[in-house]
């Protein structure tokens, strides 16, 4: 085993671990939750290791990194999941590789995964990135739309041929009345996701929590958490 792989296995193992033991804790059964490891800044060889490691979801938020590295791994039995802010001119690569893009945010980027997932002949899943950090234009401050928005945008979604609206996704805020208050804000996205399953039922995919607070989603009743730096270590700084 080489350096590289025998460190992610002992990474993995320890995220799993405490996968399993906040889902005891929170009385759900461990296959309740799916792990989506954020491959960002790091290279496809990891993302290789990684899937024979038993990994099948994989996270990345740069269009111009993901491309590349998706197309290196296509032979692999992995989801790709686009976590990141999505500008309009990137949908059509990200519809390319993309099973899911968990940053849905505006009208018109529902307009744009539309068109492209249909001229791809594909269909993507779509989570409404929901910010719990909205100011009075709206919108948080990593993106996302208030949590009065949630509707309007959903129905577009479930509208829109090529896609298929699948749940909701938060960032734990930085600022606002959830600051510092990760499980109080998880919570939140799921008081959300059961008012969004009345007129959604399939819209089932809670994704919340990262490395330092994935034990608080799960509490909270997350149906994915993503992790990066637990898994792969610290990322380099980029640029």
């Amino acid at each position: 085993m080489t350096d590289r792989r025998t460190e992610l296995a002992g990474n993995l193992a320890k995220v799993e671990e405490r996968i399993a033991a906040a889902c005891a804790a929170a009385g759900r059964a461990r296959d309740e939750v799916t792990l989506i490891v954020v491959t960002k800044t790091y290279p496809a060889s990891d993302v290789r290791i990684l899937s024979e490691l038993g990994v099948r979801q994989v996270g990345e938020n740069r269009d111009q990194d993901a491309a590349p590295k998706a197309a290196a791994c296509a032979d692999l039995p992995l989801q790709w999941h686009f976590i990141g802010q999505l500008q309009t001119n990137k949908v059509r690569s990200v519809v390319g590789y993309a099973d899911f893009v968990q940053s849905v945010d505006r009208d018109r980027l529902v307009t744009a995964l539309s068109r492209e997932a249909v001229r791809a002949g594909r269909e993507v899943g779509c989570l409404l990135q929901v910010a719990l950090d909205a100011g009075a234009d709206g919108r948080g401050e990593r993106g996302g739309i208030a949590p009065a928005g949630i509707e309007e945008l959903a129905g577009l979604v479930a509208d829109a041929p090529g896609l298929r609206l699948d749940g909701l996704m938060t960032v734990a805020p930085l600022t606002g009345e959830y600051a510092g208050r990760e499980q109080a804000a998880f919570e939140r996205l799921m008081d959300l996701s059961t008012y969004l399953r009345r007129s959604h039922p399939a819209a089932t995919m809670v994704s919340a929590g990262m490395s330092a607070d994935l034990e608080q989603a799960v509490a909270a009743g997350a149906t994915h958490v993503r992790v990066g730096s637990a898994v792969l270590g610290v990322r380099p700084r980029l640029g």
